[in-house]
């Protein structure tokens, strides 16, 4: 028997804010400047992973390195300057109101690092979560490891079986099966291909849960 839906776990970055195409863009800055010509297409399908993962996959760099640092750097710096132009996923607020409402406990669980998270949240208007995240600060690995899950669902007090990751990637997907929770994807990330139970968009989903789908 299916345990009461309890808490949320969201992702941020193309789940409740439309900025995948710019963490790619901002990736591929990032490498140009110090002489790695990774092209747009190599770096966005690997967009939703976390910069330790991303920086060795895409060019053998020790992400802790010198070089990988400057590297972190580097995109950070491309990145930041477009968050105003980025626009909130349909329906993201509203979401995070629902789940509010139905007495459903949230928690954000991003790769993103802090200063970018908060400056998203703050664009957004959703800086209330900022007492309720996980970041890749706090853990040892990112997404698709489970440890931003794990440490999820320590801080909710909850348990795999009544907690539901909401996601856009199938490294979110990853993540959530490794600690046995449950997820939902959102086609709004722009990522083709995504496994198991998939909604259009946060507004879709909060639907779903009024009607009572995912309890």
């Amino acid at each position: 028997m299916t345990s009461p839906l309890r808490a949320v776990i969201l992702d941020l970055d193309g789940t409740l804010i439309d900025s995948n195409d710019a963490h790619a863009r901002a990736w591929v800055t990032a490498f140009q400047q110090q002489g790695y010509g990774v092209p747009f297409d190599k770096v966005r399908p690997l967009i939703g992973m976390g910069g330790d993962k991303v920086i060795p996959k895409l060019t053998g760099v020790d992400a802790e390195s010198e070089q990988g640092r400057g590297l972190t750097q580097g995109w950070g710096e491309a990145f930041k300057p477009m968050i105003a132009g980025l626009k909130a996923t349909p329906g993201a607020s509203e979401l995070v109101a629902g789940l509010r409402e139905l007495n459903i406990q949230i928690m954000l669980g991003s790769s993103g690092e802090d200063e970018i998270v908060e400056r998203e949240l703050k664009h957004l208007g959703l800086e209330s979560l900022n007492n309720s995240r996980v970041t890749s600060s706090e853990v040892e690995d990112s997404k698709p490891d489970s440890d931003i899950v794990e440490v999820a669902l320590k801080k909710l007090g909850t348990v795999a079986g009544e907690t539901l990751m909401v996601g856009d990637t199938r490294f979110d997907a990853e993540a959530a099966r490794k600690a046995g929770v449950r997820v939902v994807l959102l086609r709004c990330g722009g990522n083709a291909d995504l496994p198991g139970e998939v909604y259009n968009d946060p507004a879709a989903l909060l639907t779903a849960l009024r009607r009572g789908d995912l309890t």
